[in-house]
């Protein structure tokens, strides 16, 4: 059985060092007399653990975070992929507020409203928030920000990155490689519809805006672990008359990603415009949300060379 928080002295726990390690409920876990003050602060960084989420329904700033902190009854959030590690001093923005009740917390968001949540301890690094009116619970792992690994989170994630810019130009094409259809596109966007992982591109001049790009096509995308190379993505967009075309994908930095095509040999730089931060007072970004997934695996060879 779950251990139902009580008040009492914390006991100090064991750090697990791998971020995604899965999450192993211990019902015959035992941590007597541990408060729910001192439980929701025994690590400074919760990692929401999307997959391991039960229930059918959603509390929407859980859904969007891949962290919380709780501080001084202050609710801190890393919401975006760009710059976390780095935003808040790696514990994200200031979201809302919070209080602590016999078995549980009330959360005030700045977006979504009170939510009432039940803590219970799962094991010696994990809590349970359930939302008991949907009977919906997520899971959080503690970790001391110090010592976290956000370049894992941010790699494993970057479907998510591509995302948060309303549109990415092209601000490079190499010379070397040879003349494709893509060299004729210009921007990229990346947005998930309806469950869907969906791309627009666009042949406008650079310098167009975001919001006067004509998007002249529209499909899906995927962003790909490749088997035994930790460090490459592939990124694969599908055109109809294209195929599923691939590309070696490299971040270069919070804003810059380069696109390696190795059926032509050419390199794209693309440059995020229109930065997209979800937290507050923007209804056209607060939909942003984590869904239960992994990334597909493909077994390929490295092309690009440095």
């Amino acid at each position: 059985m779950r251990t139902k928080l009580l008040f009492g002295l914390l006991l100090l726990g064991t750090l697990v060092s791998s971020c995604y390690s899965e999450i192993i409920i211990d019902h015959d876990y035992i941590e007597p007399g541990i408060s729910v003050e001192n439980a929701i602060h025994k690590y400074d960084l919760w990692y929401v653990d999307i997959n391991a989420t039960q229930g059918n329904g959603e509390v929407p700033f859980l859904q969007r975070a891949f962290t919380i902190t709780f501080n001084n009854g202050r609710l801190y959030a890393n919401n975006n992929i760009v710059g976390i590690g780095k935003t808040g001093n790696g514990y994200g923005i200031d979201v809302g507020n919070y209080d602590v009740f016999n078995d549980g917390i009330r959360i005030n968001h700045a977006v979504d409203g009170r939510w009432p949540l039940e803590v219970y301890v799962v094991n010696s690094n994990t809590l349970e928030l359930l939302d008991v009116a949907t009977n919906t619970s997520y899971y959080l792992k503690g970790y001391r920000q110090s010592t976290f690994d956000y370049d894992y989170v941010f790699y494993d994630n970057l479907k998510y990155f591509l995302q948060e810019y309303n549109a990415w130009e092209k601000t490079y094409t190499s010379e070397e490689g040879a003349i494709n259809d893509f060299d004729a596109e210009n921007f990229l966007q990346f947005f998930t519809d309806r469950g869907t992982d969906t791309f627009r591109s666009s042949i406008d001049n650079n310098g167009t805006r975001p919001n006067n790009l004509t998007w002249d096509y529209e499909g899906d995308y995927k962003v790909f672990d490749v088997d035994g190379d930790e460090t490459l993505k592939l990124l694969e967009l599908d055109y109809d008359y294209l195929g599923d075309d691939y590309f070696e994908l490299y971040v270069i930095n919070d804003r810059t990603i380069e696109l390696y095509h190795p059926n032509s040999g050419t390199v794209y730089d693309f440059t995020g415009v229109g930065y997209r931060e979800y937290i507050k007072g923007d209804a056209s970004v607060t939909d942003k949300k984590r869904t239960k997934s992994t990334n597909d695996v493909k077994t390929v060879k490295r092309l690009r060379t440095k």
